[in-house]
């Protein structure tokens, strides 16, 4: 049977998608502003003028009144007047200069390259680089051998140097949200490493074998991107946690999933999955599974009703379509924000999740809106 071929007029798609992500931008906008009017606001200054407070050492009867609290902006300039106060403070910041001389940060769109005088600092423990257009990670990063934080999320790097290998102390490596299309094997010599975040690449169908040697990892997102089935090497990981593969095109699970015997959390929305594997039953370990409900045709009854404390939630999606347009930066930018909020939306959700009793059965999900 011949495919089917729909001819679409593009420019209308993408005047819709346009007057979408204008009328989006809108609606957030006045959701924001309504908030700052709202107690959510009132609220949150409270509670930053407290943590202000503990911060300068200034005892609750100075700030807590009738169990209310006093946000006077005098309490603080008359605690800092004190001089055993002051002398705590000094210390403290002297403390937090002496940590931050082991940080790099770098962020903003001006950067499209890594600064010449970055590799005569290889003391350096950690790299923070965000939003940012720089597209290639240097060579030289070979150098720093203490690095033990790779935080490079939201920026354009189109690929992985082999040097990362070399980074045998490195235990979080961030690479979420960039342009990435593949993973080097060499990556599977960072022996120490904990934390592996690869999400909203959108482009990575597969991972290398040489990640099996990742005997440390507890938490590995591959979240937004293009993954067909499990990556064995993910199989292998065998102090595994926390796996995030939602986003993908799984089609089904492998049988032999039961053998990540220490995960908790697993998270499988938004993919094709048409059944569930009996073998979830026997991960005594799993405390959370969240799916996407609407292609399920085949779901063990003991998953449902686990024993063992198991979180099931299944999501439903609203009836909305998606129009994929190729070609179409914007629109491919657009999917990759909205990949971020339902990231964040997520996030949030599951953090509620793990604070209930119980959980629901399903979840209908409308907008990511969320209305306070």
């Amino acid at each position: 049977m011949g495919h089917q071929v729909i001819i679409f007029d593009f420019s209308l798609i993408r005047g819709l998608w346009e007057a979408r992500v204008k009328k989006n931008k809108e609606r957030q906008k006045k959701e924001k502003e309504r908030l700052e009017k709202s107690s959510l606001e009132k609220i949150k200054q409270e509670w930053n003028f407290i943590l202000e407070c503990r911060k300068k050492g200034i005892p609750q009867s100075k700030y807590l009144k009738n169990g209310f609290v006093d946000i006077d902006e005098k309490i603080l300039d008359m605690c800092e007047k004190a001089p055993q106060l002051q002398k705590r403070i000094t210390l403290s910041d002297e403390t937090n200069k002496e940590t931050n001389k082991f940080i790099f940060q770098l962020s903003g769109e001006q950067w499209m390259e890594f600064p010449e005088s970055l590799k005569d600092h290889t003391y350096l423990k950690e790299w923070h680089v965000s939003n940012t257009l720089i597209q290639t990670i240097p060579n030289y990063i070979a150098l720093f051998q203490d690095l033990r934080v790779l935080e490079l999320s939201k920026n354009q790097i189109n690929h992985l140097p082999v040097e990362i290998g070399h980074l045998k102390n490195l235990k979080v490596l961030n690479v979420s949200f960039n342009n990435l299309k593949s993973v080097p094997p060499e990556l599977g010599d960072c022996e120490n490493l904990e934390k592996l975040d690869l999400s909203g690449n959108m482009e990575i169908s597969e991972l290398p074998f040489e990640l099996s040697n990742l005997k440390q990892v507890t938490v590995v997102d591959v979240s937004a991107n293009n993954f067909h089935s499990i990556p064995v090497c993910v199989l292998r990981m065998s102090n595994l946690q926390w796996l995030d593969i939602s986003s993908n095109n799984l089609r089904d699970l492998p049988e032999d999933i039961d053998r990540l015997d220490q995960l908790q959390t697993l998270l499988l929305q938004k993919n094709k999955l048409t059944y569930l594997p009996r073998a979830l039953v026997n991960m005594s370990k799993l405390s959370l599974l969240v799916v996407s409900g609407d292609d399920l045709v085949e779901i063990p009854t003991a998953v449902c009703e686990s024993t063992t404390g198991l979180k099931f939630i299944s999501l439903k999606d609203s009836p909305v379509e998606t129009i994929v347009c190729e070609d179409t930066e914007e629109i491919i930018e657009s999917e990759r924000e909205r990949e971020q909020f339902e990231k964040e939306f997520m996030k949030a959700y599951i953090e509620d999740l793990r604070e209930r009793d119980s959980a629901p059965s399903y979840t209908t999900k409308v907008l990511f809106s969320l209305q306070l």
